[in-house]
């Protein structure tokens, strides 16, 4: 009897909570959460399920953070603007916020190219700790108060591919007048070896490709270069991409829509901009590899850029940068704590982060070999 008493009793002191927890009022915190809506543009189209696919997780993460009272809705490129447009229309209050590679804003200033990757540059973890832990953010986004931005890095491809060309390369000479698709103060690089650098948006690569508008093109690496479908029209697959040992991707926000979201949203903006930053890089890392192995199947030739090539382009990349920054203080504030940042890094990396990797990597191919 004691016993059903004390059942009886628990379950209705339970019931009685339940329904008074039903009644409490939201914790204040909820309830001052108000419902934005943002509208994001990028640069890149819907058929790139790790570009693009990062201004989609990362709006995810937003709406899952806040309990969908911050939405942010993206578009693909030329769904708002054109791909390389987006600074623009963040500058402007078109939309929000925009998520671009820097380095297609080279033709406004050749600064932007700092905070995703200049030829000859570092690779995505030197990259990340010159931009976090190396002022490189800092520097960044005093430069873009000239655009009405403030930017936030998130995502990384890593170092790319040298792209797809209808001829081999094997000398310098080779690129005098070659109609290359390549993006950033490469473009400048290649133009002082002779070529003519095209920029060109990832969906319009193939089209010009095809028709012969270009005779080559660079855009990431094995996993979005063959869902572009670029081995089928130019075989000779080139590495590395030297113009890009990383490539970091931003989201840029418009500064007076910023200035008015709220502390803890801003919070989650972040924090989602720094996953998004780590699932893209751990993405491409795990898909290149399987995508690069059917590429070839599928008649790809791979060739490394000779190391006559790969010199005269190292001697190009820093010319072109001096002769920026005789000219261009902005671009000069940035180089100079670029450069001391980099003499630091390749130290280190060269010590232990480069010796490991050469053991290792000589190691297993010459254990692949033996077994055949």
């Amino acid at each position: 009897m004691q016993r059903r008493r004390f059942v009886t009793a628990t379950a209705l002191g339970g019931a009685a909570l339940g329904a008074a927890a039903s009644v409490l009022p939201m914790p204040a915190i909820a309830q001052s959460m108000p419902e934005i809506k943002w509208r994001l543009a990028s640069s890149f189209p819907k058929s790139l399920p790790t570009l693009y696919g990062g201004a989609e997780y990362m709006c995810k993460r937003i709406a899952a953070a806040t309990d969908n009272r911050f939405q942010i809705q993206p578009f693909a490129g030329g769904e708002i603007v054109p791909p390389l447009q987006v600074l623009d229309a963040v500058q402007n209050g078109t939309v929000e916020c925009g998520q671009t590679a820097p380095y297609y804003y080279v033709g406004k200033d050749p600064t932007f190219g700092f905070a995703c990757t200049v030829p000859f540059g570092f690779n995505s973890r030197q990259q990340q700790a010159w931009i976090l832990q190396g002022g490189g953010m800092e520097l960044m986004n005093d430069f873009t108060k000239n655009y009405n931005a403030i930017g936030f890095i998130a995502g990384n491809t890593g170092a790319q591919m040298g792209g797809w060309f209808r001829l081999e390369l094997k000398s310098p000479e080779d690129i005098k007048g070659l109609k290359f698709r390549i993006a950033g103060l490469a473009g400048q690089v290649i133009a002082k070896l002779g070529g003519v650098p095209q920029q060109i948006g990832g969906g319009d690569i193939y089209p010009a490709l095809e028709k012969g508008t270009i005779d080559a093109a660079e855009w990431v690496g094995p996993y979005d270069d063959e869902r572009l479908g670029f081995y089928k029209i130019a075989k000779y697959y080139y590495y590395p991409g030297w113009w890009e040992g990383n490539a970091q991707l931003w989201q840029y926000v418009n500064r007076d829509h910023w200035a008015q979201l709220p502390a803890a949203y801003k919070a989650v903006f972040e924090s989602a901009c720094a996953d998004t930053n780590n699932w893209m890089q751990a993405k491409y890392d795990a898909e290149n590899p399987g995508a690069l192995r059917r590429l070839v199947a599928n008649g790809a030739v791979l060739r490394p850029f000779s190391r006559e090539i790969m010199q005269a382009a190292y001697k190009a990349s820093f010319e072109v940068y001096d002769e920026i920054a005789g000219k261009n203080p902005k671009f000069k504030k940035v180089y100079d704590a670029w450069k001391a940042f980099r003499e630091e890094e390749y130290l280190w990396f060269r010590v232990a982060e480069n010796t490991f990797e050469n053991f290792v990597y000589t190691q297993n191919a010459a254990e692949v070999a033996r077994k055949g």
